[in-house]
């Protein structure tokens, strides 16, 4: 089974738009294992009301918590320590999108993070970036912490408005396999899926 984690140089990236597009055009099952806020419109409902597939299996959670907070402090406001080997791989055949909360260096516990969970995975990463002041930083240093941990990546979306200096430095500085470019889209709907599946299917 191929497992693709998403991740992020950070929050509110894409990354849920982004994994949508991947079970979208890879008929993908779809897996977010830690899910902070939003209990009510969770990414997992998100994603499941976005992809038309019907060959998607749509995981459940392991960890729901209240708060829109990193997951550590979250969990401890509701009495409970989140464990990585409660986190176990959902039985599929298919393509496996796991998404991440947050960033790489984002707690879990008190001696974990989500990157600690890649590897607990043995999944490929595809690393979203949208641009900011800071944001080639943040990137290349999440480039250097996968590259740390021998862990593979597979590709890299940049997501939102373009900015190819950025973009030039970024990628003159580590040899994606799969490059893909996602537009800063304001109303998002199963067709606007559609409109990237062919660009992502090359992953």
């Amino acid at each position: 089974m191929r497992k693709l984690f998403i991740t992020g140089i950070g929050t509110d990236v894409g990354k849920t738009f982004v994994s949508a597009i991947f079970v979208e055009c890879l008929k993908a099952d779809y897996w977010k294992p830690v899910q902070c806020g939003s209990l009510d419109n969770t990414d997992t409902s998100f994603v499941k009301h976005m992809v038309t597939s019907k060959e998607s299996v749509f995981h459940p959670e392991v960890y729901l918590l209240k708060e829109p907070i990193s997951p550590h402090a979250a969990s401890a406001l509701e009495g409970i320590e989140i464990s990585i080997n409660s986190m176990k791989i959902p039985s599929t055949q298919n393509i496996l999108v796991i998404e991440g909360a947050g960033g790489l260096m984002v707690p879990l516990n008190s001696v974990n993070h989500v990157i600690d969970l890649i590897s607990e995975f043995n999944a490929e990463v595809i690393l979203v970036v949208k641009h900011y002041l800071g944001s080639i930083n943040h990137t290349l240093l999440s480039i250097d912490a996968l590259k740390y941990r021998n862990i593979p990546i597979a590709g890299i979306v940049f997501n939102g408005e373009r900015n190819q200096a950025s973009e030039r430095v970024i990628l003159n500085y580590y040899l994606f396999k799969f490059v893909a470019y996602v537009d800063q889209e304001t109303n998002i709907t199963s067709g606007t899926l559609q409109k990237y599946s062919k660009k992502f299917s090359t992953i």
